[in-house]
């Protein structure tokens, strides 16, 4: 059983900076990958970004490119997202998601049974 547990997050103005981050302590195997979503208010959920550890080529949403960082290489299991130039419409509850296998990764959002509590992000 993969638990995630996350931090950061919390309120910025509008072009500035916030760290989220996500772990899975206790969790011993690697994951395959690590994600991190986002939903607002009356929104549907949004996949942000993907890393996968060891591998480099992390994927962005194209409203993150450019403004938002994603690692998997630091701790075990260990997600960040480093978000810079944050907007208004980066306001949402941030939730991270992993993925034991390429199958679960390919579809995370829906297929993934490991998700973090959330973080709340606002920006104004």
């Amino acid at each position: 059983h993969v638990q995630l547990v996350e931090s950061g997050g919390g309120s910025a103005q509008a072009g500035g900076s916030l760290r989220l981050s996500c772990a899975a302590p206790g969790y011993t195997y690697d994951t395959y990958c690590m994600g991190r979503f986002r939903q607002a208010p009356g929104k549907e959920r949004e996949r942000v970004a993907t890393c996968y550890p060891g591998e480099g080529n992390p994927l962005y949403v194209d409203s993150a490119q450019g403004r938002f960082t994603i690692s998997c290489d630091g701790a075990p299991n260990t997600v960040d997202l480093q978000m810079h130039g944050l907007e208004p419409d980066d306001t949402a509850n941030y939730y991270c998601a992993a993925a034991l296998d390429a199958w679960t990764c390919a579809s995370l959002g829906t297929r993934s049974r490991y998700w973090g509590q959330g973080t709340q992000v606002t920006v104004s």
